[in-house]
């Protein structure tokens, strides 16, 4: 292949004499190959005296059917084929478009003139088409099309096909120039992490097809057999040979990080996910404590939510710097009345917006801070914990104070986002859990008078919460005029102490948010926005939940939809789309963490529950 043919700009001029192999330029669908009234050529010369691979850009609208390309020596003749290759689009995914290589075996002469030859085939009405270039390229050959029903047949063009003949180095796809990507995949915006622990970058899908991760680590293996990484203190990706000592370096260090924890799992795909999981959390994980939610920019921020359930999924797995890491932004994080923002820009500077904060953040923090405490090195755990203690102080104060005459907390922004107009179980419930675990963690450090405070606030809220949430089957709010909820599954360990009528609640729950995709939405209200897309995590809850609560069926069901979700590098996506594919983001912390969580309590070690006062 010449040198000069490089994908992603490179001068396509510069010709090396009798040698005209590759050309990149892909804007303009040029040519139907549909057989039997279509296909099309590029006439070319090489250097090479063997071809194992040529390329060309294709884009099919049809999800099924082959395309074939061949070496001819003559255009028109098949029998002059000297190499042919036929690839089923079922196998790359269906309709979709890229760069599409075909391994193929061809002894050929230098200089000779020969013909990439492309046609397809599929009961599809829909169309398969080579893409190139109209403009003039020097130095170029002609490029043939066959239309049957307009020419007659061939047709010469002086326009140019996108191809490459023995493609090397970055001409390879999937290095600067996507290889053939299924339209299915563009349902997300994000499929996987590079990182270095100081910086962040995200895979995108055009780039994660026929890729994958090499060990234990967020170095990236290419279609190509290149890696692609984001070496120590670099803010942009590198694409290296194989084995790279800077690549080789990452891996041993990122194993060795695995190693230092435990991996939740009994099988070989339950402990891969959970290595997946844990390895995205902590390329999300900043260096100051901030958690970030997924790596796209509606996305970059920290939620203390999401964060609480990191911080836990990190402190259970054996992970406590990074636990209390992330406990120690929200200690620098919150607001001086003992709330959080609903979000924070990474660097801790403050909200990107003026989104409504979320009370709920009051509930989680103590929670995830307890949660710390209980897997903690014994050794140091009660001085740094008296660290946080002002933190947790302000945040169960907050709580307990904004608890009403009925024993319930006001209306507030649950998960979703959305502001209720009355009380939601996606604000009650996380701050009974966090009022347990701010009482419990009193009480452990002789805080007694704060132990008795939020120990009588928790009495008063479970009371409420039984009075008003449980004839409902725990409903989204307290008026029933909102639907079930997702958040029901929050009054089950490992956040509560599960209530005698919750299992029949959230069976019944389960089966009210249940989609055609197998997925859950977040509730079922009627003004909810969700559509047909299931939520990872919200479906996440219940596996946890049933897991907690050793009920092993329904909660290996549940765990089983949401592991045969990820995507083609492993990771868990946000959202399920309506079709079953991945959307949105991925990887998505909050996900990661709650399958880490339900892994370990599957394995016969559920995490545990601050006891009920």
């Amino acid at each position: 292949m010449m040198a000069v043919a490089v994908l992603g700009g490179a001068a396509p001029g510069a010709v090396a004499a009798a040698s005209y192999d590759g050309q990149s330029l892909h804007g303009t669908a040029l040519f139907s190959v549909k057989a039997t009234n279509n296909a099309a050529a590029q006439a070319f010369t090489t250097g090479n005296s063997r071809i194992t691979r040529v390329s060309a850009y294709v884009a099919s609208g049809a999800a099924t059917g082959q395309i074939t390309a061949q070496i001819r020596r003559n255009k028109a003749d098949g029998a002059s084929s000297i190499a042919s290759r036929t690839i089923n689009l079922a196998s790359l995914g269906g309709a979709g478009a890229g760069w599409l290589e075909f391994p193929v075996d061809a002894a050929v002469t230098p200089g000779a003139t020969y013909y990439l030859h492309l046609q397809a085939t599929t009961t599809e009405n829909k169309p398969i088409a080579w893409y190139g270039t109209v403009s003039s390229v020097p130095g170029s050959l002609t490029s043939w099309n066959y239309d049957k029903t307009y020419w007659g047949g061939w047709h010469a063009y002086a326009s140019r096909l996108a191809f490459y003949v023995e493609p090397t180095g970055s001409e390879r796809c999937g290095e600067t120039e996507q290889c053939y990507v299924p339209t299915t995949a563009l349902a997300a915006r994000t499929s996987g992490l590079l990182g270095n622990l100081s910086s962040t970058e995200a895979v995108l899908p055009a780039f994660a097809v026929g890729a994958s991760y090499v060990g234990g680590s967020n170095v990236l293996r290419l279609p190509s057999g290149r890696w692609r990484y984001l070496p120590a203190g670099a803010r942009t990706s590198v694409v290296v040979p194989a084995n790279d000592p800077g690549a080789l370096s990452q891996i041993a260090e990122s194993e060795r990080w695995l190693a230092a924890g435990t991996i939740p799992g009994t099988t070989d795909t339950q402990r891969g996910a959970a290595r997946r999981a844990l390895l995205s959390m902590r390329a999300l994980l900043q260096p100051n404590g901030a958690s970030a939610a997924a790596w796209s920019p509606p996305w970059e921020y920290s939620w203390p939510r999401d964060g609480a359930f990191v911080a836990t999924a990190f402190a259970a797995t054996g992970h406590d710097e990074e636990a209390y890491r992330i406990l120690q932004y929200d200690a620098r994080t919150q607001r001086a009345d003992g709330t959080w923002e609903a979000r924070t820009k990474l660097d801790g500077s403050g909200p990107p917006d003026a989104r409504p904060w979320q009370l709920d953040s009051n509930g989680w923090v103590p929670w995830a801070t307890w949660q710390w405490y209980r897997a903690a090195p014994a050794a140091d755990r009660n001085a740094r914990l008296n660290a946080l203690y002002p933190m947790v102080r302000k945040a169960a104060d907050r709580s307990a104070a904004s608890l009403g005459s009925n024993g319930l907390p006001p209306a507030s922004p649950d998960y979703w986002e959305l502001p209720t107009g009355t009380t939601n179980i996606g604000t009650a419930a996380p701050l009974l859990a966090g009022l347990n675990a701010a009482a419990d963690l009193a009480g452990l450090l002789g805080q007694d008078a704060d132990r008795a405070k939020w120990t009588a606030a928790a009495q008063k809220l479970s009371t409420a919460i039984a009075r008003y949430f449980a004839p409902l089957g725990y409903p989204r709010t307290i008026d029933g005029d909102h639907g079930r909820d997702s958040a029901a599954a929050f009054m089950a360990p490992p956040f509560n102490e599960a209530p005698a009528d919750l299992p029949a609640a959230l069976v019944s729950t389960y089966r009210a948010l249940l989609l055609p995709n197998g997925g859950l939405v977040p509730g079922n209200d009627p003004d909810a926005p969700w559509g047909s897309y299931a939520w990872t995590a919200s479906t996440g809850f219940f596996a946890l939940a049933w897991a907690q609560l050793g009920d092993t069926s329904r909660a290996d069901a549940v765990l089983d939809w949401v592991l045969a979700k990820r995507n083609e590098l492993g990771e868990f996506p946000e959202t399920v789309n309506g079709a079953g594919n991945p959307s949105s983001v991925a990887p998505l912390g909050w996900t990661d963490a709650l399958a880490v969580m339900t892994l370990r309590a599957r394995q016969g070690t559920p995490l545990p529950t601050p006891p009920l006062r």
